[in-house]
C-alpha cells in the first residue's frame, strides 16, 4: 500500500509562486511514476505534470509548461510541484497520484494511489 499526503496549498495573488509537496509512505516508488492533477469546481480532473522516478523523465500539460516544475527526492520519497507565475485559472484542488508502472500517463484512471488534495486559490 502507498499513502500520499499533499501540503503547500494556499491563497495567493496572480503572479505569485507556491510549492506543493507530496510525501509518500509505504512501499518503495523506485519503479513508478508520480503525477500531479487538479480539479476546479464543475470541471473534470485534469493532468498537470508527472515524473518517472527512474531516469527523471517529466511531462507537463501545455497549460503549465514553462511555469510549473515537477521534481522528486527519492531519499525523502517526496514529489514537489513548483508553481510560478500563477494565474487565476490555476485555481483548483491539486492532487498527487502514483502508479506502479514506469510509463508516464496523463489519464487519472491509470493512477492507483491518490492523496487527499490541497487547495490552491489564485486571485487576480
Amino acid at each position: 500500500q502507498v499513502q500520499l499526503v499533499e501540503s503547500g496549498g494556499g491563497s495567493v495573488q496572480a503572479g505569485a509562486s507556491l510549492r506543493l509537496s507530496c510525501a509518500a509512505s509505504g512501499r518503495t516508488f523506485s519503479g513508478s511514476v508520480a503525477g500531479w492533477f487538479r480539479q476546479a469546481p464543475g470541471k473534470e480532473r485534469e493532468f498537470v505534470a508527472a515524473i518517472r522516478w527512474s531516469g527523471g523523465t517529466t511531462l507537463y500539460a501545455d497549460s503549465v509548461k514553462g511555469r510549473f516544475t515537477i521534481s522528486g527526492d527519492t531519499a525523502k520519497k517526496t514529489v514537489y510541484l513548483q508553481m510560478n507565475s500563477l494565474k487565476p485559472e490555476d485555481t483548483a484542488v491539486y492532487y498527487c497520484a502514483a502508479r506502479l508502472l514506469a510509463v508516464i500517463s496523463t489519464t487519472p484512471g491509470s493512477y492507483t494511489y491518490w492523496g487527499q488534495g490541497t487547495q490552491v486559490t489564485v486571485s487576480s
